[in-house]
């Protein structure tokens, strides 16, 4: 009961800092007018990735995501002027802190009180390619619904870190691309699951990042488990970027009982030849989770030797060999 109620007063907290933190949002093009009941939307938060947008805004209309919801945060590559020109897309901007925004975490949060009420909200960065059972055949749509006859709210996806063979640098990519026929192959295992206690979700860890950058302290490796898309409530409030939530139900998106529930994969294309110099802007910006220990690690190891590709890396191929792996599910989904 005590617990309980420490929650509500979490999430009425972290829906307090999102009303706060949406007056540094600057509208740049707001056609949210053109949202219709039942559309899948898109949320996310982006600085200076104008290479990648061609292909993301590709991929996510391809699935059936009706309508893109982005904050900008203070690009300069001409990424938001591409942006507010897509006739799907509402822009924000803003210069404000992305860390003192719980890394955009308060600034998504109040976009999808305000306009993800009662829609299939789907939250990802530009760098994340969203796959879940039979998505090279099926809608988004197809998914939603299914969730939603199976009265089920929220979709748990594992990130899952691609890279090249050979050194990220070496070969160059082109806009429009689709990212993962340059970072192909992933770690198909390596993993290591947990249970948080306060939140009820599982904690992963583990692939390329934790093999090669946190192989001393693995428990300092980022987190991999996401809950990316949700039937969005306006009492509903994302907690650590789409790690966890509350109210803490929708956390629960595995079965504790033996059996499989339905669940995706996100492919994370980072490791491109771009990453290095974002990497490098990034570590001066100190802008990221926990001191940017994780830009530090990549500038103390990518300086010599930017390879992540080992023996034991698989090249991928589809969603079904993600499910073989154990990676993600089906489950009862037919």
């Amino acid at each position: 009961m005590l617990q309980s109620y420490i929650m509500r007063l979490r999430r009425k907290r972290h829906r307090l800092r999102a009303f706060r933190k949406h007056f540094s949002l600057k509208t740049v093009v707001n056609r949210t007018g053109k949202i219709r009941p039942g559309d899948v939307l898109l949320f996310s938060t982006m600085r200076d990735e104008f290479v990648r947008l061609p292909y993301f805004l590709k991929y996510y209309r391809n699935l059936g995501v009706a309508h893109f919801l982005i904050v900008d945060n203070d690009s300069s590559d001409g990424g938001r002027e591409y942006l507010a020109e897509q006739p799907d897309v509402s822009l924000w901007t803003t210069k404000a802190s992305y860390k003192k925004s719980k890394f955009g975490v308060d600034w998504l949060n109040w976009l999808q009180r305000k306009y993800g009420h009662g829609h299939w909200t789907l939250v990802v960065d530009p760098d994340e390619l969203f796959v879940y059972p039979f998505c090279d055949t099926r809608p988004i749509r197809a998914l939603t619904d299914w969730l939603d006859v199976s009265q089920v709210k929220s979709f748990g996806a594992m990130l899952l870190d691609m890279y090249p063979k050979g050194r990220i640098d070496a070969v160059p990519y082109i806009p429009g691309q689709d990212p993962i026929e340059i970072a192909s192959w992933f770690d198909p295992g390596n993993y290591m699951i947990e249970k948080n206690r306060s939140y009820g979700n599982l904690w992963i860890q583990g692939g390329p990042r934790s093999r090669v950058f946190f192989s001393d302290r693995p428990k300092k490796a980022p987190a991999l488990n996401k809950i990316p898309l949700v039937k969005w409530d306006k009492k509903y409030t994302y907690i650590s970027s789409t790690h966890m939530l509350l109210p803490r139900g929708l956390n629960k998106t595995y079965d504790e009982w033996g059996g499989e529930r339905a669940s995706g994969v996100l492919l994370h294309a980072k490791f491109l030849n771009t990453f290095p110099a974002k990497a490098e802007e990034e570590l001066t910006r100190g802008q990221h989770y926990s001191g940017s220990v994780e830009y530090k690690a990549y500038a103390e190891n990518f300086q010599d030797n930017p390879d992540l590709w080992c023996k034991w890396s698989e090249k991928y191929i589809n969603w079904r060999q993600l499910e073989i792996l154990g990676l993600m599910s089906k489950g009862n989904w037919a």
